[in-house]
Order: C-alpha cells, then sequence, then structure tokens
C-alpha cells in the first residue's frame, strides 16, 4: 500500500470515504444518476473538478460510484488513487463502446474479459514483453451470474481500449475486428493494469452505445441513464 496525504489533488474525499467496491462511470453525471436512482442513504464524498463520487449502500451493502472521465490517463489517475489511497479493493468500470462485430446490437452488455489496447501505459513498469491486461475472475464470475438471474443476455470477450477516438488510421478499426475484438473504448486496459499492479480486483461491464459499422447509435441522453441492466449487474457485485 503507497501512503499518500489525503484528500489529493483529484480527490477531497476522507479517510474511510469510499466502499471497498466503487463502480466507475465515464460519465460524472451518470455516477450521480446512480446514486440518485439506486443507492441508499448517498453521500456525495468528492467533487474536484466536477468528476463527482458518493458512497451508499446497495441492498444493505456499502458501495460507492465515482466518474472516471474520458480516456486512459484519466481513469488511471483515479483508479490508482482509489486502490493505493483510499483502500479501494474492487473496481467496476460501468461504461459505453462502440460495437465491432457483426452480431452486437445497441444496448447489448459486454463484459471485457480482457482489453487489448494501442496505449503505451504498460511502458511504466518496464516489463521484458507485452502484458495481457485482464479482468479479475471472481468479479467477471459473479458479474455472469448475476446477469443470467437477472435474464439478461451478456457477451463475454475482448475489447479494445483505445487512446485514439478520431482515428487517422482508417482501417484500424478493421484489423481489430478481424482478430475477434467485440467493440472498442477508451479506459479498460489502464484499469486492469492498475489493478494488476496493485493487487486488486477489477472488471469493465460495457452497454454498446453505438456501432462502428452499422452506424447506428444511441442519444447522450440515453447513454446517460439508459443503461440499467449493466448498472444493476454491476451493483449485485458490492
Amino acid at each position: 500500500m503507497t501512503n499518500a496525504p489525503i484528500p489529493t489533488p483529484h480527490n477531497s474525499a476522507g479517510a474511510g470515504d469510499f466502499a471497498k467496491t466503487v463502480l466507475m462511470p465515464g460519465d460524472p453525471l451518470r455516477a450521480k444518476y446512480i446514486a440518485d436512482t439506486y443507492l441508499e442513504h448517498p453521500k456525495q464524498v468528492t467533487g474536484v473538478r466536477n468528476m463527482l463520487g458518493y458512497t451508499g449502500a446497495y441492498k444493505g451493502k456499502p458501495i460507492s460510484v465515482m466518474g472516471s472521465g474520458m480516456g486512459i490517463p484519466s481513469i488511471g489517475i483515479y483508479s490508482y488513487e482509489l486502490f493505493h489511497f483510499y483502500d479501494v479493493d474492487n473496481i467496476i468500470r460501468i461504461g459505453s463502446a462502440g460495437g465491432l462485430q457483426d452480431g452486437l446490437q445497441l444496448m447489448d452488455v459486454v463484459i471485457a474479459m480482457g482489453a487489448c489496447t494501442n496505449s503505451n501505459y504498460a511502458a511504466q513498469y518496464h516489463l521484458p514483453g507485452t502484458f495481457a491486461p485482464t479482468a479479475d475472475y471472481g468479479l467477471m464470475s459473479r458479474a455472469i451470474e448475476a446477469a443470467k438471474e437477472q435474464g439478461t443476455h451478456v457477451v463475454v470477450g475482448n475489447v479494445l481500449s483505445s487512446d485514439v477516438f478520431y482515428n487517422a488510421d482508417s482501417s484500424a478499426n478493421d484489423r481489430w475486428k478481424a482478430m475477434g475484438v467485440l467493440a472498442v473504448e477508451m479506459e479498460a486496459a489502464a484499469l486492469y493494469m492498475n489493478a494488476a499492479k496493485a493487487g486488486k480486483h477489477a472488471l469493465c461491464l460495457l452497454t454498446i452505445s453505438d456501432h462502428i459499422y452499422s452506424k447506428e447509435e444511441l442519444s447522450a441522453e440515453q447513454r446517460q441513464v439508459g443503461f440499467g441492466k449493466m448498472m444493476e449487474i454491476a451493483l449485485e457485485l458490492a
């Protein structure tokens, strides 16, 4: 465990303000929606840069929810601090993704068993090879069981955590698709690497918000509040 003064420059919460399990949507307004909609007695514990974080309970179990922002650098900071400075054990990213495979439909729930990436985030570890960021098996298996009990079909497999949203290489998605990658998002790989390095646990659940090839997409409002099945699966992991 890394010792550091808290609050941090990015988080105004004090020691003990976060539960052991934290849900992390990218959008801080989605964090507020989850707290207001699902949590018992939610309390805002941080709001630095409007990156809202709340702690409450779900079915009597303590749980927190906090925004991560967009991209690997952002979730890299927030998840690192939660793991190392706030004694959080489990982080479940709940976010949106762009579908790559033909069988995926809007609102399908994807569980990221692995996270490919075009980021150099792993370079900081000076590993003698390529690291494969993967989900925590315990969290993943529990999420699959929760989805079954809920009656929600989930697709489990590899995703891409991309550093690039507007890619100058127009053929990049075709090559990832050819390798069976299900969908593209922007955060899971860093979360999985931070968890591995800290000896903690992480999982990424995604809802398909648009499809790279069919060009279908959800509205901004649907992205913010329309991911109930994914949220309820994640909440069961408290």
